[in-house]
């Protein structure tokens, strides 16, 4: 009937930069001779530029599980007591690995919609000193909510156990002080707020992760941290990498660099406080309220309506792909994402969209008056610019 453009935003993948996308067409090259030999050590030092840490970072070729993975396998034997936060379903996920992994977790589970709080792990990691990792997301994807970082960083700093963070949504939306925190495992993902495709995921390893890994005897292969460690300091990669997205991934970072990581933060940190004011303002409620992600926002269906009617009327009327809820919560939320590649004209078209959505399906809305809630934000920020 009319032209109808796709848009992506989901919490992963999310939009592609142009400039990487073009990027990747250049792929012919040959990952053990010197072109790529020349680029590698480029890309790596540029990720822990836009990483914010002295610590190494170094890449595998895998979505961000992978490196949840090699998290577990290095650093730890089997029988070590972790702690492990689940508060969703990627909690869940480090709880499964942990299994897995035969590693003895002791589990603190929160709510959907919650978070587990900086107290808790203190005391979890009081009665149990023999804990060597504390596991946890710095924002819970599932659920749109965020963890203290910076408070459970500090904590678990002032004991000898590790502190690992899956921040696959969290860098990029969200501050990170790495090295003063005291995160010793932060995990990244290519699809994310670094707006390339699937297929790399990134990890930071602090002094003290790699001293706890000459005890650690886990069975390792592919994920082997110190081979991939080794080989970098060569400039190459262990195995055979995605050369196509390392290509897309020195543009992604070359554009971070220019704009600047607070600035990134902050687009998403902005786009959040925007769509939340939004959803309040058409009548909707907030899913995570008391701690909220700025690289989603989880917002309720209304009473009576399952999300997933949202979900396909956004996808079939407008092109536009969210995300419903996951695990328990499908039916229940639907999912509005912020990080990367999205601007305010992208959220503009949303919350609009979202309203007409609404008023189809017979709920009270007053059209404009959300988009009206995103247009305030936006003034206020550009006021708070230039005062």
């Amino acid at each position: 009937m009319h032209v109808k453009k796709q848009r992506l935003l989901t919490p992963g993948p999310t939009p592609l930069l142009p400039r990487a996308l073009h990027a990747m067409m250049a792929s012919d090259i040959h990952h053990r001779t010197q072109d790529f030999i020349q680029l590698y050590p480029r890309v790596l030092a540029d990720l822990k530029e836009v990483y914010g840490t002295q610590n190494d970072v170094l890449i595998t070729v895998s979505s961000g599980t992978g490196a949840m993975e090699a998290a577990v396998s290095n650093f730890f034997s089997e029988g070590d007591k972790v702690v492990v936060l689940s508060a969703g379903k990627f909690g869940e996920r480090w709880a499964d690995l942990a299994k897995a992994y035969r590693l003895n977790a002791v589990v603190l589970t929160a709510e959907y919609g919650q978070v587990v709080s900086p107290e808790r792990v203190a005391q979890a990691l009081s009665e149990n000193p023999d804990a060597k990792g504390v596991f946890f997301q710095a924002s819970e994807t599932s659920t749109g909510a965020a963890h203290d970082v910076r408070a459970i960083g500090e904590i678990v700093k002032q004991t000898p156990a590790l502190c690992i963070v899956d921040a696959i949504t969290g860098l990029g939306t969200m501050p990170l002080d790495i090295d003063g925190w005291g995160l010793d495992l932060v995990i990244g993902g290519s699809q994310k707020a670094f707006m390339i495709p699937p297929g790399l995921a990134f990890i930071s390893v602090s002094p003290k992760a790699w001293a706890q890994s000459e005890t650690a005897r886990l069975p390792r292969m592919y994920f082997d941290l110190k081979r991939e460690k080794k080989m970098a300091d060569k400039g190459e990669s262990a195995w055979t990498p995605n050369v196509s997205h390392i290509l897309a991934l020195a543009e992604a970072l070359a554009y971070i660099k220019q704009l600047g990581m607070a600035q990134l933060v902050e687009n998403a940190q902005l786009l959040a406080r925007a769509t939340r004011a939004a959803a309040v303002e058409v009548g909707l409620e907030l899913f995570a309220s008391g701690s909220p992600s700025s690289s989603v926002t989880a917002i309720k269906a209304p009473a009576g309506m399952d999300s997933g009617e949202i979900v396909k009327a956004f996808r079939n009327q407008f092109g536009s792909i969210i995300a419903n809820g996951q695990g328990t919560m499908k039916g229940k939320i639907f999912r509005i994402a912020h990080l990367g590649y999205f601007d305010f004209a992208d959220l503009f078209a949303v919350v609009a969209e979202l309203e007409l959505i609404l008023h189809q399906k017979g709920l009270p809305v007053t059209l404009g008056k959300g988009v009206a809630a995103v247009q305030r934000t936006y003034l206020e920020a550009q006021s708070g610019k230039q005062s």
